[in-house]
């Protein structure tokens, strides 16, 4: 069974009470949930984390490498200013979605550069929480695509 890790980044843990009117009335539990099940349909393990702390998340990163397939991550503000993770997410070598729930591109001119992407196979933006199902569905596709 492929196994897939969702990073979730600062200010995630406070969906449901931060900006509802952007990012929804979902908490965090949910959104994991949601995750969680949808990989299990999918026939992957999904492990979920979020911190707020950039070194957290680099250390986090590293860890996967070895354990995990593949990476979902939103690294929400660090998507923006964070060489550090996307040095960590280039040395595991394992292919990443990025997920927004917002449309980075219709908010703030310093949403729309992201040092992620320069990591990611793919991204995926402002489609609430089902982009996340989306980006399990587009590694699932990548796993079976690679071991045919």
């Amino acid at each position: 069974m492929a196994s897939v890790l969702v990073i979730n980044g600062p200010n995630l843990n406070q969906l449901g009470l931060r900006e509802p009117g952007i990012y929804g009335r979902e908490t965090l539990a949910d959104l994991e949930a949601l995750c969680i099940g949808a990989g299990e349909s999918l026939g992957l393990s999904v492990e979920c984390f979020q911190a707020s702390g950039e070194g957290e998340i680099v250390d986090k990163i590293h860890a996967a490498r070895g354990v995990h397939d593949g990476i979902v991550i939103n690294a929400g503000a660090y998507t923006h200013t964070s060489i550090a993770l996307l040095d960590a997410l280039l040395s595991v070598e394992l292919p990443t979605v990025e997920v927004h729930l917002s449309n980075i591109h219709q908010r703030e001119s310093f949403r729309h550069q992201s040092y992620i992407s320069k990591a990611a196979t793919g991204v995926i933006i402002g489609l609430g929480s089902h982009g996340y199902v989306l980006a399990l569905q587009a590694l699932n596709y990548q796993f079976a695509q690679k071991s045919n």
